[in-house]
């Protein structure tokens, strides 16, 4: 067959390890076969971040900013072991994070569902989409060690440099440790539109919480911003929509979202959603298994996946030693972004395309062939199981499309 043409390209963002390699495979296996595939390259593994002073992430995200959809592969986040092992000049800061500063997106995660896998918690029936803030909390914080005898403030001062407020922190009578968080009203503002044009999009229920009982400035404003965009801007697209926005206390939410059938929208502050979607990833089945999506509020779009490198099954690679490492999700990133791509650009044929990789990949799963972490989890009666290896499994999945 011709391979179907694309007009404008990816923003393409390599990463390291174990996904490195499976990001690899899939563009020679899958993708390349098919798509005369158009992309604009750039190198986030960890040397290249270190050899570029970590330019090379702030140049991906401007490239997103101008061709408007991006896919990414996972890339570490180096602590000092890390610092260590790669002989990286600093302890560079995560890749993401800069990216979602830069584009002052939303993330938005969802479990991929496959007919077999039941998730740990029974009564999921449906898709639990979850919307983390990309912006502020302790991901830009400023942190101190303090030592016994002093004192700290938190200070706010105008543009003149005089002083607006000042309050104590602590007064130290034994060495601690002292953080300052902060969040902007237009980024909060930006990340609850994002959520409800996504809901709007998908017909779901909005779910948010946060601690405003014990935090009431900063947590509450996170409330009272909510409140007021969903009552001037979308009560009554939602009510016409069959949906609604529902505001509690991030522990009864919590508690909400385990007694549910799914099927709603969790925004998340920027710390919770970290945690948070993970747990629901890992509910739903497997980390493996779980899309993410940054968007933007000028509408650009990074996908990835939603979980590390898998440095265990790397170094078993440079072993030359076979893995059977997940990568379902880097394929949705793939098939996400090539979607997207085709939307935006009016071409069916690539659209189409990435909805039929969706489909031989879960056809290929649903008919008992699978990476090792899957097994387990797959109970489908009449159904033999098959282990595949990394790149296996991969090629199974080409025969069926």
């Amino acid at each position: 067959m011709e391979k179907i043409k694309m007009t404008t390209p990816l923003v393409e963002m390599d990463g390291d390890e174990m996904t490195r390699i499976l990001w690899r495979w899939i563009k020679e296996i899958l993708i390349e076969p098919f798509v005369d595939l158009k992309t604009e390259y750039y190198d986030l593994g960890l040397p290249e971040r270190d050899a570029t002073d970590d330019a090379v992430t702030v140049a991906s995200a401007e490239a997103t900013r101008r061709l408007g959809v991006a896919v990414k592969c996972a890339t570490i986040t180096p602590n000092a072991q890390r610092v260590q092992e790669y002989s990286l000049k600093k302890m560079w800061k995560s890749p993401n994070g800069t990216i979602r500063r830069i584009l002052d997106g939303t993330v938005f995660r969802a479990p991929i569902l496959v007919e077999g896998i039941t998730p740990y918690v029974p009564g999921w029936k449906k898709p639990i989409v979850l919307a983390r803030h990309a912006y502020g909390d302790i991901y830009n914080s400023v942190e101190a060690r303090a030592e016994g005898g002093q004192t700290a403030y938190l200070v706010v001062e105008d543009a003149a440099g005089n002083e607006v407020s000042r309050n104590i922190i602590h007064s130290f009578a034994s060495p601690g440790i002292v953080q300052g968080v902060h969040n902007v009203d237009d980024s909060i503002a930006s990340f609850a539109r994002s959520c409800f044009n996504y809901a709007l999009d998908c017909s779901m229920p909005v779910w948010f919480g946060a601690k405003d009982t014990i935090s009431k400035t900063y947590d509450h404003r996170f409330k009272d911003i909510f409140n007021d965009i969903y009552q001037s801007e979308y009560a009554q697209r939602f009510e016409e929509k069959g949906i609604y926005f529902l505001y509690t206390l991030i522990d009864d939410v919590v508690a909400r979202v385990m007694r549910s059938e799914g099927g709603m929208l969790w925004a998340c502050k920027n710390y919770d959603g970290d945690v948070m979607s993970d747990m629901v990833a890992t509910a739903y089945g497997s980390l493996g298994m779980m899309s993410s999506v940054l968007v933007s509020p000028d509408g650009k779009y990074e996908f990835e996946a939603a979980h590390g490198t898998v440095t265990r099954h790397y170094y078993k690679y440079l072993n030359g030693e076979e893995t059977s490492t997940n990568s379902v999700a880097t394929i949705w990133a793939w098939t996400g972004a090539l979607a997207k791509r085709g939307e935006l650009d009016g071409n069916a044929a690539l659209v189409d395309f990435a909805k039929k990789l969706e489909k031989a990949t879960l056809q290929t799963i649903e008919s008992g062939y699978m990476t090792g972490d899957l097994i387990p989890l797959f109970n489908r009666p009449g159904v033999q199981l098959h282990r595949l290896e990394s790149r296996q499994f991969l090629q199974n999945i080409a025969q069926k499309l």
